[in-house]
C-alpha cells in the first residue's frame, strides 16, 4: 500500500452494514498496511566517510549508487544543533532544541517524553522500539526506565568514554544488563542483532517504527575486531582547512587555537582512519536490518531513514569536536530508502529538525506537539518535486560553552551567515555568488563592503527564524 494512507475500512462497513443488514454484523478486521519504518541513526559521523572514494561504507554506498535499490541521497542535509542530545530530541519531536529545552548534552532530563515519534505512533497502532543510544545521561540519575511510547526498549545507559564499545550496561525493557569486553560484546554487532530480532519477532500485520541508534563512530573511534586495521593504508584528504593557517579573519574562539604541530597532524589523520573503520560496522548494520526486511518480506512496505547525529571536525579551522557552525561540524550524510520512489539524488536543503514530521505524515498521524520542521514527502514524490514551495535557507543554533561561544546561524545554497553572543560575525561565500567560491570557509567576508547587502539580507532572516 502506498506510504501514508491510512485505511477507514471500519467507519466504512459500519456505515454500509446499517444501510445493508445482509451485510456481517462484526466484519473481520483488516490489517493494518501502513508502512514500517526505520530510522537509523549513527553517533559523530564525518561528513567525508559517506560518500568517500575508496568507499568507507561499501554496503550503503553501493546501495544509494543502484538504480533499482531506491535510495534518495540529500546531499544538503544539516543538523539544527551539531551535538548529540540537541539532536536527538530535535529528531524526536521535529522542534528545534531552544524549543525542546534540550540544549546541550546534560538537558536529556528537559524532554518532553510524553510526546515524541514514539508516542504518536504507538498510539496509532505501531509497535515501536528503540534499540542502542537515548538520550546523553539517561535514565538520568534515577533507575533504567522505559519512556513512555516504547514496546521495546534496549538502551545504554550512561556510562564513560571506556563504555563506548565495550563494558556498558544496556537497560533491557527497564532492567539493567551489563556486557563485557569479549569480541561478541562490541556493542554495534549486539544492537545489529537485537534490531534484526525486533524486524523478526514483529507480526505482519502491525507496522512497525523501529529507532535504531549505535555509538559507532563516537570517540574512542574503536572498530569491531575484524575491522581493526582495514583502512590503515587509506590515503586521507586534507583539505585547505585542515589546520588552518591564516585564523586572523576568524573569531577570537578559533584565533585561540594553535597551529598543529607535524606530530598532532599525523594523529588526527590516524583518528580520521579509526573512525573509518569503525563506521564499518554501521555499515554492516544497514546491511543486516535491509537483509531482515527481505527476509520478513516486508522491504517492500518499509521507509529506511540513514544519518548521524551531529558532524565532526577532525581538524579542520583547528577544531577538534562538534558544536561549530562549520561545515564539517553541521552537515550530515543523508539516505532515504523508499520503495515506492526510484533511485535520486536530492539538493534542496533539509534539516534533521524535519525527521519527525515525515514520520508522522509516513504513518499517518498527527505530531502531538508543534513542530519546526517540515514532512520530506513532497521531496521523495516525484509527482510534487519543483511544484511544492521549499526552504531556501536551514536554521542553525548552539547555546555556547566554555569554547564556543553561542551562535545561530543560517545556511542557504550559497552562504553560511553565523551571528555569535560576543557580536562576531561570520559570512562564507561558498558557491562564489560574488567572488571566488569558498567551499572550505576559508575568508571571512562579514566585513567586506562587497558582501553588505547580503550579510543585511542574511541578518534580517536569521532574525525571523531565531524568533520563530
Amino acid at each position: 500500500m502506498r506510504r501514508g494512507v491510512v485505511l477507514r475500512a471500519g467507519a466504512t462497513l459500519a456505515v454500509l452494514a446499517a444501510l445493508t443488514p445482509a451485510l456481517p454484523r462484526n466484519p473481520a478486521p483488516q490489517p493494518d498496511q501502513r508502512p514500517n519504518i526505520v530510522l537509523i541513526l549513527s553517533d559523530d559521523q564525518t561528513l567525508d566517510s559517506f560518500p568517500h572514494d575508496p568507499p568507507v561504507m561499501p554496503y550503503l554506498q553501493g546501495a544509494v549508487q543502484n538504480p533499482s535499490e531506491h535510495w534518495t541521497t540529500f546531499t544538503n542535509a544539516f543538523l539544527s544543533t551539531p551535538l548529540c542530545c540537541p539532536s536527538r530530541a530535535t529528531i524526536l519531536t521535529g522542534e528545534y532544541s531552544h524549543h525542546t529545552g534540550v540544549r546541550t548534552n546534560y538537558d536529556g532530563a528537559n524532554l518532553d517524553e510524553s510526546s515524541t515519534i514514539a508516542t504518536w505512533l504507538h498510539d496509532s497502532g505501531y509497535r515501536t522500539g528503540l534499540i542502542g543510544k537515548y538520550l546523553n545521561g539517561y535514565p538520568f540519575g534515577h533507575s533504567p526506565y522505559v519512556p513512555v511510547g516504547w514496546d521495546r526498549w534496549l538502551a545504554k545507559v550512561q556510562g564513560n568514554q571506556g563504555s563506548i564499545y565495550y563494558d556498558y550496561v544496556f537497560s533491557d525493557q527497564g532492567f539493567a544488563v551489563p556486557h563485557g569486553d569479549a569480541p561478541q560484546d562490541y556493542s554495534t554487532g549486539v544492537e545489529t542483532a537485537a534490531a534484526v530480532d525486533f524486524i523478526r519477532t514483529t507480526s505482519a500485520d502491525q507496522p512497525f517504527f523501529l529507532e535504531l541508534t549505535p555509538s559507532a563512530p563516537h570517540r574512542p573511534w574503536t572498530p569491531a575486531p575484524q575491522d581493526v586495521g582495514a583502512y590503515a593504508q587509506m590515503p586521507i584528504f586534507e583539505p585547505p582547512s585542515f589546520g588552518e593557517a591564516d585564523v586572523s579573519d576568524k573569531p577570537a574562539w578559533v584565533r585561540e587555537l594553535p597551529p598543529y604541530t607535524t606530530e598532532q597532524r599525523l594523529a588526527l589523520l590516524g583518528i580520521r582512519r579509526r573512525s573509518f573503520e569503525s563506521v564499518r560496522g554501521v555499515d554492516r548494520m544497514v546491511s543486516g536490518v535491509i537483509q531482515a526486511l527481505r527476509d520478513k518480506g516486508a522491504l517492500g512496505n518499509t521507509v529506511v531513514f540513514f544519518l548521524t547525529d551531529n558532524g565532526l571536525s577532525l581538524g579542520e579551522h583547528r577544531w577538534v569536536g562538534k558544536t561549530c557552525p562549520y561545515e564539517e561540524c553541521i552537515r550530515t550524510p543523508f539516505a532515504v530508502r523508499d520503495p515506492w520512489v526510484p533511485a535520486r539524488t536530492e539538493t534542496s536543503l533539509v534539516s534533521n529538525v524535519d525527521l519527525a514530521p515525515t514520520i508522522a505524515a509516513l504513518a499517518g498521524v498527527q505530531p502531538g506537539n508543534p513542530v519546526d520542521g517540515v514532512s520530506l514527502l513532497p521531496l521523495l514524490d516525484r509527482t510534487t518535486q519543483g511544484v511544492t514551495p521549499w526552504r531556501t535557507g536551514v536554521f542553525l543554533e548552539y547555546v555556547g560553552d566554555a569554547h564556543i561561544p553561542g551562535w545561530t546561524a543560517i545556511r542557504t545554497a550559497d552562504f553560511l551567515y553565523v551571528e555569535y553572543a560576543t557580536g562576531e560575525r561570520e559570512l562564507y561565500d561558498l558557491t562564489g555568488r560574488i567572488g571566488p567560491a569558498d567551499p572550505y570557509e576559508l575568508t571571512n567576508q562579514a566585513a567586506n563592503p562587497d558582501y553588505a547587502q547580503i550579510a543585511k539580507k542574511l541578518a534580517s532572516r536569521l532574525a525571523l527564524l531565531r524568533a520563530g
